[in-house]
């Protein structure tokens, strides 16, 4: 039996010793080439590739899961992106949707609008900004449909969705989570935040734990000049979707917000005392 000093003598010459460099193997996987599917299942075991059976050169990944597995669309991986543009009204959120979705078509991606049929403020097929940019759009009165309006095999060729007025759309949440997770699609969406009481306006928010990334714009208070980040409705509707523009609605800053709020408040109690009608029209001098 080794003497304890021999033992610790060992113990130090170890401690001198060179250290010999670890040689670790790796493979990688390119998405720009078809992936050997024998290849793949001789080290990963649990990962195994099947040909789809379809004319299309697909792949799919089928690994141990609780939930049903969806095949990718053609040329892109499992997993697509989702990015939110958001603020409030006039903030150039879809002129900033408008610019990502045309710098997709110039590179070559295949792309497709949404809006809700519900604005029809501008166009009834086109997405169209304040200042005028316009591209055609799929009007739909909710996402889910998108597939059986386009058909199944141009919906599985998409590369990019913009969906402008996001707040309209109840399935949204339910939407982007499938094209993106499971159909291999970027979507874009922009939309308000808050309503006119700066509370949560649809499910815009409710995506924000999806996302890739958030963009939040503002726009200019029209009373000072201020960043604004609020949207003051101007008429007396208390409805939450009220459809309009520069008649209806104005960008504020907080102080003006309140401010303006308080005043509508105001006079909207003083014309119910009075029982005065708002915005009715004057009777002819004919009639005094």
């Amino acid at each position: 039996m080794p003497s304890p000093t021999f033992r610790s003598l060992c113990s130090m010459k170890s401690l001198f010793l060179p250290l010999l460099p670890l040689k670790i193997r790796y493979f990688q996987l390119s998405h720009s080439h078809p992936l050997n599917p024998k290849i793949i299942s001789n080290h990963c075991p649990q990962l195994r590739l099947k040909p789809s059976q379809t004319s299309c050169s697909r792949s799919y990944a089928t690994m141990p899961s609780k939930g049903p597995v969806f095949p990718a669309a053609e040329g892109r991986s499992l997993c697509g992106e989702i990015h939110v543009i958001i603020g409030p009204m006039f903030a150039g959120k879809t002129t900033a949707l408008l610019r990502r979705i045309q710098l997709a078509v110039d590179s070559g991606r295949r792309v497709a609008m949404i809006k809700s049929d519900k604005d029809n403020r501008y166009s009834l097929d086109s997405v169209v900004s304040h200042d005028g940019a316009k591209m055609p759009c799929f009007a739909v009165p909710e996402l889910s449909v998108l597939r059986s309006k386009m058909g199944d095999e141009d919906y599985n060729m998409l590369d990019v969705i913009g969906i402008d007025e996001a707040q309209f759309f109840e399935d949204l949440y339910d939407f982007c989570h499938i094209a993106a997770d499971h159909d291999g699609k970027t979507v874009i969406v922009a939309g308000l935040d808050g309503d006119y009481l700066r509370r949560k306006f649809g499910s815009v928010l409710d995506i924000i734990p999806l996302a890739d990334s958030v963009t939040k714009l503002n726009s200019r208070c029209e009373l000072c000049g201020r960043p604004a980040f609020f949207t003051l409705r101007k008429s007396d509707q208390t409805e939450t979707e009220l459809i309009g523009g520069a008649d209806v609605y104005m960008p504020v800053c907080r102080r003006h917000y309140i401010n303006g709020q308080a005043v509508i408040e105001s006079t909207r109690f003083i014309l119910e005392a009075k029982k005065i009608e708002p915005y009715s029209e004057a009777l002819p001098l004919s009639n005094f």
